[in-house]
Protein backbone atom coordinates (compact mmCIF):
# COMPACT_ATOMS: atom_id res chain seq x y z
CA UNK A 1 0.00 0.00 0.00
CA UNK A 2 2.90 2.29 0.37
CA UNK A 3 3.73 2.26 -3.75
CA UNK A 4 -0.28 3.04 -3.65
CA UNK A 5 -0.25 6.19 -1.68
CA UNK A 6 3.01 7.69 -3.27
CA UNK A 7 1.46 7.35 -6.67
CA UNK A 8 -1.40 9.04 -5.08
CA UNK A 9 1.04 12.06 -4.05
CA UNK A 10 2.36 12.23 -7.02
CA UNK A 11 -1.02 12.72 -8.96
CA UNK A 12 -1.92 15.25 -6.51
CA UNK A 13 0.77 17.12 -7.11
CA UNK A 14 0.78 17.15 -10.66
CA UNK A 15 -2.90 18.50 -10.45
CA UNK A 16 -1.85 21.20 -8.63
CA UNK A 17 1.04 22.06 -10.60
CA UNK A 18 -0.97 22.55 -13.70
CA UNK A 19 -4.09 24.31 -12.17
CA UNK A 20 -1.32 27.13 -10.53
CA UNK A 21 0.08 27.20 -14.50
CA UNK A 22 -3.06 27.99 -16.33
CA UNK A 23 -3.68 30.71 -13.39
CA UNK A 24 -0.29 32.24 -13.99
CA UNK A 25 -0.90 32.58 -17.88
CA UNK A 26 -4.39 33.73 -17.41
CA UNK A 27 -3.36 36.51 -15.60
CA UNK A 28 -0.69 36.84 -17.89
CA UNK A 29 -2.63 37.56 -21.25
CA UNK A 30 -3.97 40.76 -21.85
CA UNK A 31 -6.51 40.36 -24.60
CA UNK A 32 -10.01 42.13 -24.78
CA UNK A 33 -13.19 40.02 -24.89
CA UNK A 34 -13.89 40.81 -28.42
CA UNK A 35 -10.98 39.31 -29.14
CA UNK A 36 -11.60 35.91 -27.24
CA UNK A 37 -14.75 35.62 -28.45
CA UNK A 38 -12.93 35.70 -32.30
CA UNK A 39 -11.03 33.50 -31.13
CA UNK A 40 -13.35 30.93 -29.67
CA UNK A 41 -15.14 30.93 -33.07
CA UNK A 42 -12.00 30.46 -34.87
CA UNK A 43 -10.76 27.25 -32.47
CA UNK A 44 -14.31 25.89 -33.13
CA UNK A 45 -14.34 26.38 -36.93
CA UNK A 46 -10.98 25.04 -36.93
CA UNK A 47 -11.45 21.76 -34.48
CA UNK A 48 -8.03 23.03 -33.23
CA UNK A 49 -8.59 22.00 -29.79
CA UNK A 50 -10.00 18.70 -30.63
CA UNK A 51 -7.24 16.43 -29.58
CA UNK A 52 -7.17 18.13 -26.39
CA UNK A 53 -10.19 15.95 -25.36
CA UNK A 54 -8.26 12.74 -24.78
CA UNK A 55 -5.60 14.05 -22.29
CA UNK A 56 -7.77 13.56 -19.55
CA UNK A 57 -9.11 9.99 -20.30
CA UNK A 58 -5.85 9.18 -21.32
CA UNK A 59 -4.45 10.63 -17.80
CA UNK A 60 -6.90 8.85 -15.93
CA UNK A 61 -6.24 5.65 -17.61
CA UNK A 62 -2.33 5.72 -16.94
CA UNK A 63 -3.33 6.52 -13.47
CA UNK A 64 -5.68 3.12 -13.22
CA UNK A 65 -3.04 0.70 -14.54
CA UNK A 66 -0.21 2.50 -12.12
CA UNK A 67 -2.45 1.84 -8.82
CA UNK A 68 -3.31 -1.67 -10.14
CA UNK A 69 0.08 -2.58 -10.88
CA UNK A 70 0.72 -1.53 -7.49
CA UNK A 71 -2.59 -3.29 -5.95
CA UNK A 72 -3.97 -5.60 -8.42
CA UNK A 73 -6.54 -6.99 -5.42
CA UNK A 74 -8.61 -3.46 -5.61
CA UNK A 75 -8.98 -3.74 -9.40
CA UNK A 76 -12.67 -2.09 -8.88
CA UNK A 77 -12.49 0.19 -6.26
CA UNK A 78 -9.17 1.68 -7.85
CA UNK A 79 -10.85 2.09 -11.19
CA UNK A 80 -14.19 3.56 -9.77
CA UNK A 81 -12.30 6.22 -7.73
CA UNK A 82 -10.01 7.23 -10.79
CA UNK A 83 -12.88 7.61 -12.82
CA UNK A 84 -15.08 9.01 -10.48
CA UNK A 85 -12.32 11.84 -9.78
CA UNK A 86 -11.54 11.94 -12.86
CA UNK A 87 -15.47 12.99 -13.91
CA UNK A 88 -14.97 15.58 -11.14
CA UNK A 89 -12.38 17.00 -12.89
CA UNK A 90 -13.98 17.15 -16.46
CA UNK A 91 -14.92 20.95 -15.51
CA UNK A 92 -10.99 22.01 -15.87
CA UNK A 93 -11.31 22.10 -19.30
CA UNK A 94 -12.70 24.79 -19.83
CA UNK A 95 -9.00 26.48 -19.10
CA UNK A 96 -7.36 24.83 -21.09
CA UNK A 97 -9.59 26.11 -23.69
CA UNK A 98 -9.35 29.85 -22.54
CA UNK A 99 -5.52 29.28 -22.66
CA UNK A 100 -5.82 28.54 -26.63
CA UNK A 101 -8.47 31.07 -27.09
CA UNK A 102 -5.68 33.04 -25.76
CA UNK A 103 -3.04 31.96 -28.05
CA UNK A 104 -4.98 32.62 -30.86
CA UNK A 105 -5.92 36.21 -29.58
CA UNK A 106 -2.04 36.72 -29.26
CA UNK A 107 -1.16 35.48 -33.20
CA UNK A 108 -4.07 36.96 -34.97
CA UNK A 109 -6.18 39.73 -34.92
CA UNK A 110 -9.60 40.08 -34.56
CA UNK A 111 -10.55 40.49 -38.23
CA UNK A 112 -8.58 37.20 -39.23
CA UNK A 113 -9.73 35.42 -36.52
CA UNK A 114 -13.08 36.05 -37.85
CA UNK A 115 -12.10 35.55 -41.40
CA UNK A 116 -10.95 31.92 -40.12
CA UNK A 117 -13.85 31.02 -38.31
CA UNK A 118 -15.94 32.36 -41.60
CA UNK A 119 -14.07 30.56 -44.29
CA UNK A 120 -13.78 26.86 -41.56
CA UNK A 121 -17.42 27.28 -41.22
CA UNK A 122 -18.24 27.35 -45.07
CA UNK A 123 -19.09 24.42 -47.66
CA UNK A 124 -15.25 24.50 -48.50
CA UNK A 125 -13.65 25.19 -45.40
CA UNK A 126 -15.25 21.93 -43.91
CA UNK A 127 -14.22 19.81 -47.07
CA UNK A 128 -10.70 20.96 -46.49
CA UNK A 129 -10.61 19.71 -42.96
CA UNK A 130 -12.42 16.46 -43.80
CA UNK A 131 -10.25 15.22 -46.98
CA UNK A 132 -6.74 17.53 -46.21
CA UNK A 133 -5.72 14.02 -44.16
CA UNK A 134 -6.38 11.98 -47.08
CA UNK A 135 -4.67 14.78 -48.89
CA UNK A 136 -1.53 14.52 -47.55
CA UNK A 137 -0.93 11.62 -47.70
CA UNK A 138 -0.93 11.55 -51.28
CA UNK A 139 1.17 14.41 -51.77
CA UNK A 140 4.04 12.61 -49.52
CA UNK A 141 3.58 9.84 -51.77
CA UNK A 142 3.82 12.07 -54.58
CA UNK A 143 7.12 13.26 -53.05
CA UNK A 144 8.71 10.18 -52.63
CA UNK A 145 7.96 9.22 -55.86
CA UNK A 146 9.10 12.38 -57.41
CA UNK A 147 12.47 11.91 -55.00
CA UNK A 148 13.40 8.80 -56.26
CA UNK A 149 13.13 9.72 -59.87
CA UNK A 150 15.32 12.73 -59.38
CA UNK A 151 17.64 10.70 -57.36
CA UNK A 152 17.85 8.24 -60.19
CA UNK A 153 18.09 10.90 -62.79
CA UNK A 154 20.99 12.67 -61.39
CA UNK A 155 23.19 10.12 -60.42
CA UNK A 156 22.88 8.42 -64.35
CA UNK A 157 23.33 12.33 -65.71
CA UNK A 158 26.52 13.22 -63.14
CA UNK A 159 28.11 9.42 -63.30
CA UNK A 160 27.92 9.90 -67.58
CA UNK A 161 29.45 13.02 -67.25
CA UNK A 162 32.35 12.52 -64.54
CA UNK A 163 33.47 9.35 -66.43
CA UNK A 164 33.92 11.62 -69.46
CA UNK A 165 35.40 14.15 -68.19
CA UNK A 166 37.92 12.36 -66.32
CA UNK A 167 38.73 9.88 -68.93
CA UNK A 168 39.89 12.20 -70.96
CA UNK A 169 41.99 13.87 -68.66
CA UNK A 170 43.60 10.29 -67.66
CA UNK A 171 44.13 9.61 -71.39
CA UNK A 172 45.54 13.66 -71.49
CA UNK A 173 47.69 12.72 -68.87
CA UNK A 174 46.42 15.28 -66.21
CA UNK A 175 45.03 13.10 -63.81
CA UNK A 176 45.71 9.39 -62.17
CA UNK A 177 44.14 6.90 -62.96
CA UNK A 178 41.42 5.86 -60.62
CA UNK A 179 41.92 2.99 -58.09
CA UNK A 180 40.18 -0.50 -58.99
CA UNK A 181 37.02 -0.86 -57.01
CA UNK A 182 38.93 -3.51 -55.09
CA UNK A 183 41.17 -1.48 -53.59
CA UNK A 184 39.23 1.14 -51.95
CA UNK A 185 38.32 0.61 -48.53
CA UNK A 186 34.57 2.10 -47.23
CA UNK A 187 35.16 3.49 -44.16
CA UNK A 188 33.31 2.49 -41.31
CA UNK A 189 29.90 4.46 -40.74
CA UNK A 190 30.95 5.41 -36.89
CA UNK A 191 34.71 6.27 -37.62
CA UNK A 192 35.50 9.79 -35.91
CA UNK A 193 36.79 12.10 -39.04
CA UNK A 194 40.48 13.23 -39.01
CA UNK A 195 41.85 16.85 -37.91
CA UNK A 196 42.06 18.76 -40.80
CA UNK A 197 45.73 18.98 -42.37
CA UNK A 198 46.55 15.43 -40.41
CA UNK A 199 46.37 12.34 -41.53
CA UNK A 200 44.40 9.59 -39.94
CA UNK A 201 46.47 7.23 -38.39
CA UNK A 202 46.31 3.37 -39.68
CA UNK A 203 45.50 0.83 -37.34
CA UNK A 204 48.64 -1.89 -37.24
CA UNK A 205 47.66 -4.81 -39.45
CA UNK A 206 47.07 -8.14 -37.77
CA UNK A 207 49.46 -10.45 -38.19
CA UNK A 208 48.02 -13.76 -39.47
CA UNK A 209 48.16 -16.76 -37.40
CA UNK A 210 51.36 -18.80 -38.27
CA UNK A 211 50.51 -21.84 -39.87
CA UNK A 212 51.10 -25.22 -38.04
CA UNK A 213 53.94 -27.30 -39.69
CA UNK A 214 52.63 -30.36 -40.45
CA UNK A 215 55.36 -33.08 -38.64
CA UNK A 216 57.70 -34.70 -41.35
CA UNK A 217 56.98 -37.95 -42.13
CA UNK A 218 58.98 -40.76 -40.27
CA UNK A 219 61.28 -42.51 -43.10
CA UNK A 220 59.97 -46.13 -43.81
CA UNK A 221 61.81 -48.74 -41.87
CA UNK A 222 64.31 -50.26 -44.02
CA UNK A 223 64.46 -53.92 -44.85
CA UNK A 224 67.28 -56.28 -43.79
CA UNK A 225 68.13 -58.08 -46.47
CA UNK A 226 68.14 -61.82 -45.44
CA UNK A 227 71.14 -63.54 -43.89
CA UNK A 228 72.90 -65.63 -46.27
CA UNK A 229 72.72 -69.25 -45.38
CA UNK A 230 75.58 -70.97 -44.92
CA UNK A 231 76.57 -73.91 -47.46
CA UNK A 232 75.70 -77.01 -46.05
CA UNK A 233 78.80 -79.23 -45.24
CA UNK A 234 79.13 -82.76 -48.00
CA UNK A 235 79.25 -86.03 -45.50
Amino acid sequence: MLKFAALGRVAAAALIVSGFGFATLSKAAEVTDEQLKAAYAAIKATGATVPFDSILPNIAEQLKASFIQASPNYQDIISSTVDDDALALAGRRGDLEKEAATVYAKTFTTDELNTIANFFNSDVGKKFLKDVPLANRELFKAADIWSAGVQRDLTKSAADKLEKIIGEKIKAGQAPAPLPADAVTPQADNAAPADAGEAPAKAPAEKAPAKEKAPAPKPAPKEKAPAAKAPAQQQ
